[in-house]
């Protein structure tokens, strides 16, 4: 796009791969993110210094922090992705549940938030166990808990509560029916300023571990084709209802057994795994973004947006499976990662990097397109094998597991699939 880039970056982070690979580097402070990455004065006086137009988040940190948007506003810089509104209605999850009831879009049996838990106590059982417990502010996981039994929802309320008070300074939690035999689906959507929006397929993120996704897919496998159209209307129903503007991912519970689905959440921000939709639309969802931010019509129409092949991605982390996934940061003595067609590798490692123990222990995403969903997982096992990491330990091992087991080549993939496939020991 011809457009300079210039990366922030902490202390830890400067002999990475993309500090290399960008314009210009601009150094933020030191390891601790809050001193650094998540430091919204100096990073607004760091773009400010060197005459930056826009600021883009990434995925994570501040990407879906309203104070950051709102910041840039203030000082004239574009932020490259929705507006603070949008991020901080959809960002709680008690907020964005009430809107998508106001859309018409399904969600599931549940409450308003909860304040003590003998109140989620009462709302457990007038829903039915189990339920899930979870903090209104939460991600990643984090503050979500399963209760399969009333004795026990006064500790884990307050565990979960505490938890989601610790990450994101905000301890309010509620209540929902937990869908057992869920599969969990989102669909990437667009909207721009002018009130278009559209999807580009769906995603299926199932393959989790602690509610951590390990593997995502586009499109999901083995769903009929009136729910899948349902869910990605019910995605743009609602992108287009908030005048959402961006790329954004409206992720959704699918109960299998009914074969019913529900709103769980919209993610202001692009994820992790938006390659999968890139492999196999062609559209480039980076630069989606920028030309959104900078006032441009979206360059498609829904019929213009063609769904060809099948893709997977597959997250590396820097993690011994065999201990409990005990995080293995340290120097990398061998980087050898293979290169192939429908192979994309994103990642800011290289041999002779060391991995830090500061951050998220992802280390790369690969990216595999195929013509059908069995040679899109023949070739993720091909680049899998070959991917050799010296120095640390991965989990590439535990994946390749994953990829060659029963319930996923069969495709039935759903948020419980590790339980049938063991972890190594």
């Amino acid at each position: 796009m011809v457009i300079e880039s210039i990366l922030a970056t902490s202390e830890a982070d400067q002999d990475s791969l993309p500090a290399r690979l960008a314009d210009r580097t601009v150094l933020l402070g030191p390891a601790n993110a809050a001193k650094s990455y998540l430091n919204i004065p100096v990073i607004i006086t760091a773009a400010k210094a060197v005459g930056a137009d826009a600021i883009h988040p990434g995925y994570g940190f501040l990407s879906e922090v309203p104070e950051l948007a709102e910041a840039c506003e203030e000082n004239g810089i574009i932020f490259i992705g929705p507006k603070a509104e949008h991020i901080s209605k959809m960002g709680n999850k008690l907020v964005a549940r009430s809107i998508a009831e106001q859309c018409g879009v399904p969600v599931l049996p549940g409450s308003e938030k909860v304040a003590t838990a003998e109140e989620a106590k009462e709302i457990a059982e007038t829903i039915g166990l189990p339920v899930m417990l979870k903090a209104a502010s939460g991600g990643g996981g984090r503050g979500m808990k399963v209760v399969y039994d009333l004795a026990d929802v006064k500790e884990v309320f307050n565990t979960a509560s505490a938890e989601a008070q610790a990450a994101f300074g905000d301890g309010t939690m509620y209540v929902e029916k937990y869908i057992a035999h869920a599969r969990h689906i989102e669909v990437q959507v667009l909207g721009d300023q002018y009130g278009n929006a559209i999807h580009l397929g769906e995603r299926d993120c199932s393959t989790q571990r602690r509610h951590q996704k390990l593997i995502e897919e586009a499109t999901a496998p083995n769903i009929p084709e009136q729910l899948r159209q349902g869910i990605q209307n019910a995605a743009v129903v609602l992108t287009e209802n908030i005048a959402y503007e961006s790329a954004g991912t409206v992720e959704f519970i699918v109960d299998q057994d009914e074969n019913k689905f529900y709103f769980l959440e919209m993610n202001t921000r692009i994820q992790v795994e938006h390659p999968v939709t890139e492999m196999i639309t062609g559209v480039d969802l980076i630069q989606e973004q920028i030309n959104i931010a900078n006032g441009a019509r979206l360059n498609f129409t829904q019929n213009e947006i063609l769904l060809q092949g099948h893709s997977i991605e597959c997250r590396i982390n820097a993690e011994s499976a065999e201990n409990d996934f005990r995080p293995s940061p340290g120097l990398i003595s061998e980087w050898n990662i293979p290169q192939g067609p429908g192979v994309r590798i994103d990642t800011h490692c290289y041999q002779g990097y060391n991995v830090p123990i500061f951050y998220d222990s992802l280390i790369a995403k690969v990216i595999i397109h195929g013509r059908d969903r069995e040679q899109a997982i023949n070739r993720m096992l091909a680049v899998l094998d070959e991917f050799r990491v010296g120095g640390i330990d991965t989990t590439i091992p535990f994946l390749k597991d994953i990829l060659t087991s029963d319930p996923f080549r069969s495709g039935n993939v759903h948020t419980r699939i590790l339980e049938k496939v063991p972890t190594p020991n």
